[in-house]
């Protein structure tokens, strides 16, 4: 990724919920509030998504696409756009890093967003720092608010974003 984007959060629980937040896109619709429509295409030998179609409506942007998700061990999720009526290139990745025993983990989120109408570099970054923004506070208030709350709580029935 040339320029990109790049913001964290730490989130009170285990990497291992927090993935399972982000790997749940079924659910994206019920939290991330940008992403109206989510649809697993296709799954690798371990039953993760390989390819999600998102409906997106971020007010300006309105848009309907599909990305590849790569997968690395338990900690990292990377995407890259497949196709788009409104984007040029869309690539992203969430890594995460226990914190604090393990029952916190920090979460860095990437982003490098092209569009297909011309925008200034300095607003693009400004819009991919919204962007990010918006994804790390609702992940974290996503995974802290699972049933029992905080800490190891959010398990894979609870179970990302752009």
């Amino acid at each position: 990724m040339a320029e990109h984007t790049k913001s964290s959060i730490t989130i009170e629980a285990a990497p291992a919920d927090v993935m399972g937040v982000i790997a749940d896109f079924a659910r994206y619709p019920e939290w991330t509030g940008e992403v109206k429509e989510a649809e697993v295409l296709s799954t690798d030998a371990e039953g993760r998504a390989e390819q999600v179609r998102l409906v997106l409506d971020a007010g300006a942007i309105k848009d309907d696409h599909t990305l590849a998700y790569t997968w690395t061990g338990g900690d990292e999720v990377s995407w890259t756009l497949v196709k788009s009526q409104m984007l040029r290139s869309l690539d992203g990745s969430y890594h995460l890093a226990p914190a604090g025993g393990g029952e916190r983990t920090e979460v860095t989120y990437r982003l490098t967003v092209d569009v297909k109408i011309p925008m200034l570099g300095m607003i693009k970054r400004k819009a991919e720092k919204v962007i990010i923004d918006r994804a790390l506070a609702g992940l974290k208030k996503r995974v802290e608010s699972a049933p029992g709350g905080g800490a190891g709580s959010a398990g894979a029935a609870e179970t990302p974003t752009v």
